[in-house]
């Protein structure tokens, strides 16, 4: 009997949730009674499912003509319970691959391991550890109505700034205790919540880890949220700018590289100063991350985040302890020194977010490029750096040869066209602004 086998009779399972995520992180997959549910054969999903947009639709000439299935193959390192279901039941996340034995290119797991096995190829092993913000909010049934505060144990709604308040993060106690009873099922670990500066804006931070792990964690802890918001009456949204007059939510990304045989941080040298791999990352992160902004700002609200004194990068400067920068280095000793992305949107996938970073960084080191000089001051009143909005990002990633040979030209190609779909589909859609103030006075 194998380790799976064992952990599902041990847990008494009787159903289980076979997962992929797609390029929204999104879980796609089926849900089969324990007894059909095979280690060795695992289950077939048509190609396609990886690669639909937001609204469900497919993007045109990204798979084959004859809409093929793909052979998805469980990992036993993600087996956990389903916490909140009725009856035991466990989830487990699914690796895709094409029938020879070939992986599926434009899986965002196998996005990552491919940037992974470059790291490995170097002797090295990179450390990452996600920040996750997201907003708590009233019920909206109706998507043309603003969303609003939830009401919180004193019965009412949040107003004002309660940026680090202790007070306004009890005020959903009964809910972050579920949440952390949920996480702690599931092995997801989690350490710091905190308020952010946003109407019921909360932070909940990852411990480091092993980048594909914190991944399948972040995967499975945005599902966890929203299920445990559900149960208490509300929603929690990570949409990457969900309210007009609040700031929009990241999910900031540190990383670090060890190297395998000594366990040693490579970002410092042996007498703890800055090593030329560490400055070489931040070059290709400052030349590469205006390239790749698609992968860590993949729809069109997520550009809404990126503006001037609202907690977001505008552009690739970098500064030690500096948050106005794009690319900050939090204070540390030499054994922890780490690069901290403040780029990417809650909204992006893990995967595919993580491994443009250290894509980003990998290009960097190999073409030892060399960053500009860190910045002492605001980088808001330096230039906008990025495309303003997705049909530009597209194009830029578009062209970018160096990141398709990173994380793949199959990959690339099919989130391009993907995200071209979602933003051909979105304008079509005549906005409310566009109705009050247009149409009477034009």
């Amino acid at each position: 009997m194998s380790v799976l086998s064992e952990w599902l009779r041990e847990h008494r399972i009787t159903e289980v949730e076979c997962v992929i995520p797609d390029f929204t992180g999104v879980a796609r997959g089926k849900i089969v009674p324990k007894e059909k549910f095979s280690e060795e054969e695992g289950m077939r999903l048509p190609e396609v499912v990886l690669v639909q947009t937001v609204t469900g639709e497919y993007a045109e000439c990204i798979t084959s003509d004859t809409d093929p299935d793909m052979v998805l193959l469980p990992d036993p390192n993600t087996i956990r319970l389903v916490p909140w279901a009725k009856d035991p039941v466990a989830q487990v996340i699914h690796d895709c691959f094409h029938f020879d034995g070939a992986p599926i290119e434009q899986a965002p797991r196998h996005v990552l391991r491919r940037v992974l096995k470059l790291y490995e190829d170097m002797g090295w092993e990179p450390v990452v550890a996600p920040e996750m913000e997201f907003y708590l909010v009233d019920v909206n049934r109706d998507p043309d109505l603003p969303l609003q505060p939830p009401i919180g144990r004193t019965g009412r709604p949040e107003t004002g700034r309660k940026a680090y308040s202790i007070d306004a993060v009890n005020e959903y106690d009964d809910l972050f205790e579920e949440i952390y009873d949920f996480c702690d099922a599931q092995n997801l670990a989690i350490d710091t919540l905190i308020h952010e500066v946003g109407a019921c804006q909360m932070e909940i931070n990852f411990l480091h880890g092993n980048p594909l792990d914190l991944a399948d964690q972040v995967f499975l802890f945005k599902r966890t949220v929203r299920e445990a918001a559900i149960r208490h009456n509300m929603y929690a949204t990570f949409m990457a700018k969900p309210m007009e007059n609040e700031p929009g939510s990241a999910m900031h990304i540190h990383m670090s590289v060890v190297d395998k045989k000594t366990g040693k941080n490579v970002f410092s040298n042996a007498d703890g100063s800055v090593s030329d791999i560490f400055l070489h990352s931040i070059g290709g992160m400052q030349k590469y991350f205006p390239q790749a902004i698609a992968l860590f700002a993949p729809f069109v609200n997520s550009y809404r985040r990126l503006v001037r004194h609202t907690a977001a990068p505008i552009n690739v400067q970098w500064g030690y302890d500096n948050r106005t920068c794009g690319i900050r280095v939090p204070h540390s000793g030499p054994s922890a020194r780490r690069i901290e992305n403040r780029l990417p949107g809650v909204d992006c996938n893990p995967y595919i977010a993580l491994a443009a970073t250290l894509a980003c960084a990998y290009l960097g080191i190999v073409e030892k490029l060399k960053p500009s000089e860190p910045l002492a001051d605001d980088a808001y009143g330096r230039p906008f750096a990025f495309p303003r909005g997705l049909d530009e990002a597209i194009g830029a990633l578009r062209a970018c040869q160096p990141i398709a040979e990173v994380l793949g030209p199959g990959f690339v190609k099919a989130f391009c066209a993907v995200k071209e779909a979602e933003y051909i589909e979105y304008a079509r859609v005549i906005s409310p602004w566009e109705r009050k103030f247009l149409l009477l006075h034009v």
